[in-house]
């Protein structure tokens, strides 16, 4: 059955993938589509590492990076972030959210995140009265999340989201829906259902997301008061032009590098799960080497690489860089991104007597062309 479930999985992994490819990274259709905000990672721990964790993030950053990565969930996470994007624009992100598992001990796993993007007050200006000095708007963007995810083998992970979204500028909104989907596949020997990484072992993974309908604006502000040819006064509305949301597809793998030491149980492994190593080894250092391809409809195709660095489970560092065509320069590039990113985890158990229930500080680092880069803080709570 196990081998049944991975054949499936590559062949549809295979099938999507090809798919995609005809499709994107087509330099005719960059631009063309909308809900740009879908792209913007607003979580602190995957973006650290330059979103390369397709294939072994967990937890409830999985509902943005691989919904699979949330099976692997022990009990309950919560997490808030708050985001400054391009430090000087005044531009900020709030994300937050929380995972639990449901049911008996091969029960799935329920998520529920909600993002919003605040761009701050603005100005209204007309063609009167260009100075503005009528009053102000703010615009927001915000994307809410329901997700499922379930471990279908011992190896064998996968999930589904699905995603309501909504834009609002001033008296103009539209509201789309789509889903995301993925798999992760777990290789080696001595891992756990929540994701206990007791040997060296290699992950893969892959994940479409926002698949689903077009959006229109509509809303007051795209109708004026005009006159017809005989006088008449009447409201005419502008059309809109409908666009298509930023559909990807990504596919990576990771490699989990143990150290360990002959000591008493530490207090939780890698996934907040309280198990003990294999062979009463308890780890000091794990190494994360992750890889992923990205294959965007409506932008380049990227390559993301990043590294994690975790000491005993209470310190981790992250770092990584996004390759896309041009990116090294000012007069090639379309991204405010320049590649390199950033970031750090600190973590404690909150109770000695219930070790597996940590709070946790998680920053990254985004660092961009132009203003101040992006800084992501976080703060989680797994129980």
């Amino acid at each position: 059955m196990k081998n049944l479930y991975l054949i499936i999985t590559i062949a549809i992994s295979i099938s999507l993938f090809s798919t995609t490819l005809s499709y994107a990274g087509n330099d005719d259709r960059k631009s063309e589509g909308g809900a740009t905000e879908l792209l913007i990672n607003p979580w602190a721990r995957s973006s650290g590492w330059a979103d390369a964790n397709v294939a072994c993030v967990v937890g409830l950053e999985a509902m943005y990076q691989n919904i699979a990565g949330m099976a692997f969930t022990p009990k309950l996470e919560l997490a808030f972030t708050n985001t400054q994007y391009l430090v000087g624009t005044g531009i900020k992100i709030n994300s937050g959210g929380f995972v639990t598992r449901v049911g008996k001990e091969n029960g799935g796993v329920l998520g529920l995140s909600v993002m919003n993007m605040n761009f701050g007050e603005i100005d209204i200006t007309t063609v009167q009265m260009p100075d503005g000095g009528i009053g102000t708007f703010s615009p927001s963007y915000s994307v809410i999340g329901l997700a499922y995810a379930r471990e279908f083998s011992n190896s064998i992970y996968g999930g589904i989201t699905a995603k309501i979204i909504n834009e609002n500028i001033a008296n103009v909104g539209a509201t789309g829906f789509a889903l995301d989907a993925g798999i992760q596949y777990v290789t080696g020997i001595g891992h756990d259902k929540f994701g206990d990484r007791n040997r060296d072992n290699l992950r893969l993974g892959i994940t479409m997301k926002n698949v689903g309908t077009s959006m229109k604006y509509s809303g007051d502000g795209l109708a004026f008061t005009g006159f017809s040819q005989n006088g008449t006064q009447m409201t005419v509305a502008y059309r809109s032009q409908e666009f298509e949301l930023p559909f990807l597809l990504k596919i990576g793998a990771s490699y989990h590098i143990k150290l360990y030491q002959n000591k008493a149980s530490m207090p939780m492994n890698s996934d907040n799960t309280g198990s003990e190593a294999a062979d009463d080894k308890n780890t000091d250092h794990e190494l994360i080497i992750a890889a992923n391809f990205t294959s965007n409809s409506y932008t380049k195709d990227q390559i993301h690489l990043g590294l994690e660095y975790t000491f005993r489970n209470y310190f981790s560092l992250r770092g990584g860089y996004i390759y896309e065509e041009g990116i090294e320069s000012i007069t090639t590039s379309t991204n405010v991104l320049t590649g390199p990113t950033a970031g750090l985890s600190l973590q404690s158990p909150i109770s000695k007597d219930n070790k597996s229930s940590v709070i946790a500080f998680d920053y990254s680092y985004r660092l961009t062309r132009t203003f101040g880069g992006i800084h992501t803080f976080g703060v989680r709570i797994s129980m």
